[in-house]
């Protein structure tokens, strides 16, 4: 009875969804205009529009690592790159809401701005909403265009999410999981 009762514990671990702690993850991220669809613009971006969520810290910035891909994105006249930023963060099961802004701010407004909202799971939960914001001579912001988008991503790899006429590709690297070993091209005798 006694062994019946462990393995079943060993079972209930080995089966039973598990608590992520947080770990340093690297986060990069690149915003696309998808030029063959029309850009829709709107209303205007909130003056809240990064209500809750951290800044990325200075010190968390990372040289972004995909640059072949935003480069191969740049040369095609099918897409323009508004935006591409790597940094590290900590991310675990409860969600971390990170803003993300490019260009100079304008009272409280910047041209490109954002946030991520991660939760690290078996995929990690990713809730973007992203505006690209016209802004008149005086500072103002009188039209966006805007990106609302979620996805359940997996780690590791670049994956995109598709907004009609703007996208994101995001990839989300775990910096204390061991690294996956490649498989030999050719299998010994």
């Amino acid at each position: 009875m006694r062994l019946f009762r462990s393995l079943t514990l060993l079972l209930a671990l080995v089966v039973a969804p598990t608590a992520f702690a947080d770990n340093q993850y690297m986060v990069e991220m690149i915003l696309v205009r998808q030029n063959a669809v029309p850009a829709i613009v709107g209303r205007a971006a909130p003056e809240d529009w990064a209500a809750g969520a951290q800044r990325i810290a200075m010190q968390d910035e990372r040289t972004p690592s995909l640059n072949s891909e935003a480069a191969k994105l740049a040369a095609s006249s099918d897409y323009t790159v508004l935006l591409h930023k790597a940094w590290e963060q900590k991310l675990g099961d409860e969600p971390s809401k990170i803003a993300v802004s490019a260009g100079k701010e304008q009272y409280g407004q910047f041209p490109i701005e954002g946030t991520l909202n991660l939760k690290l799971g078996r995929f990690t939960d990713v809730d973007a909403e992203f505006w690209i914001n016209q802004i008149d001579s005086n500072g103002l912001v009188t039209g966006s265009e805007q990106l609302k988008q979620d996805s359940h991503t997996k780690n590791g790899q670049l994956n995109f999410l598709d907004n009609g006429h703007l996208g994101l590709l995001i990839k989300i690297t775990s910096l204390s999981a061991p690294a996956v070993q490649q498989a030999p091209l050719e299998v010994p005798d």
